[in-house]
């Protein structure tokens, strides 16, 4: 059984301290309750030093899942809305993580409340983990007295984005396994295949045409410098993922998502649906449409977006509609959307309309990814077609004229 110690405040006030042992803090606060005491702070004690370190080194290299998220968020409005407390909820699903970072924010955020800390300001100590969106819409359902409501649309709203980015991963990774394989077989047959080949042709004297002996030349380069190709592989890896890390690098990647066929149109559909949901979700808790672009500009990842929404932030401050501030940014947004939200002020049902925007462009990104496998096979074919003719040609070419010489 774990051993905790404790700080607690007995009938009086006055400040205790102690160490105790309990299957968990709930279990500890009962104890110590029973015993006329209130505690208002514990700390798992752990016995040894080299699991201690091994518990640091598990919580520094773990992150905490989109997914995980989700599952707190849901599980969380259920228990409140059936009238857990707060700080029983949280205790009671710190209990049920399984990752040890999550355990120590869920028990910090327990902690605090328990102090009489707000869960949107709990929330605010750790932005790594929940992003703004998250406790933007708790501190609205605070507001409210809807905690439960706010904490069902956080869940909607991370799954629907979930979902979104798995569709799009997932239909990436079809034609990413294809052209590394291509890869990994040209490299092959250059180091293993060719050379044999090649010394064929060298005994006999033959005379080489230009595209065979290019192919010779890379595999001869190939096979004399593997360690050198792998390391040199790595470093320009490397540097490519460092560069595109960087404020150019994510412009860059950002331009070429918008331009290149059928992935600039998931681009824009897969952005629009998620600038539309998470501003539906934040106007209809009662946030203000200048704060709620502010919110949404940290969700979005992509540049160009993230500068759309900054620029329409300072115009609506302004006083410039949000409709004719869309429209104006048709390179990025489809015309749809411009329209959806002129309506929508019009009528004043605003966060109505950008709901039905964001789930029209999920069933387009949807319909999409669908059907991306079919549309990059023919591409892939034509690809493979080309290098395994030139290929070939290459190869067999010279054969034929192997009877001179024989």
């Amino acid at each position: 059984m774990p051993k905790f110690s404790y700080r607690a405040r007995d009938k009086h006030g006055n400040e205790i301290n102690g160490e105790i042992e309990a299957e968990n803090k709930l279990a500890l606060a009962h104890k110590i309750r029973d015993e006329g005491s209130v505690v208002f702070q514990a700390e798992e004690i752990t016995e040894g030093a080299g699991l201690g370190l091994f518990q640091h080194l598990q919580t520094f290299f773990s992150s905490v899942s989109l997914k995980e998220k989700i599952i707190f968020a849901n599980n969380l409005s259920a228990m409140v809305d059936a009238g857990l407390t707060l700080s029983r909820s949280l205790t009671i699903l710190n209990r049920e993580s399984k990752n040890k970072k999550f355990k120590k924010v869920v028990t910090t955020l327990a902690d605090e409340i328990s102090k009489g800390e707000s869960f949107s300001n709990a929330l605010l100590k750790f932005p790594e983990v929940f992003p703004p969106f998250f406790t933007a819409m708790v501190h609205a359902g605070e507001e409210s007295g809807q905690l439960p409501e706010s904490l069902k649309t956080v869940c909607d709203q991370l799954s629907k984005t979930y979902e979104l980015r798995r569709k799009i991963r997932g239909a990436m990774i079809y034609p990413a396994v294809i052209i590394f394989v291509i890869i990994v077989i040209a490299i092959l047959m250059m180091i293993f295949l060719v050379p044999t080949l090649s010394e064929t042709f060298e005994s006999l004297g033959a005379e080489l045409p230009l595209s065979t002996r290019v192919v010779i030349g890379i595999s001869d380069f190939l096979s004399e410098n593997i360690i050198f190709v792998i390391i040199s592989a790595f470093i320009i890896g490397a540097g490519l993922w460092k560069f595109l890390k960087t404020e150019r690098g994510r412009w860059m990647t950002g331009y070429i998502n918008l331009h290149l066929p059928v992935i600039g149109t998931i681009t824009r559909e897969a952005n629009s649906a998620i600038t539309m949901r998470t501003l539906a979700s934040l106007i209809s808790s009662g946030v203000g449409v200048v704060e709620a672009l502010s919110i949404t500009v940290k969700v979005l990842q992509n540049p160009y977006y993230v500068e759309a929404l900054t620029r329409a932030e300072k115009e609506v401050q302004r006083g410039v509609t949000l409709a004719s501030i869309f429209q104006k940014e048709e390179a990025i947004y489809p015309i749809l959307v411009g329209e959806m939200i002129d309506v929508g002020e019009e009528t004043g049902k605003l966060s109505g309309m950008l709901l039905k925007a964001a789930e029209f462009y999920e069933g387009e990104v949807d319909a999409v990814t669908k059907n991306l496998s079919t549309i990059i096979e023919p591409v892939l074919m034509i690809m493979i077609g080309i290098a395994v003719g030139f290929f070939a040609v290459s190869m067999i070419q010279p054969m034929y004229s192997l009877g001179e010489f024989i």
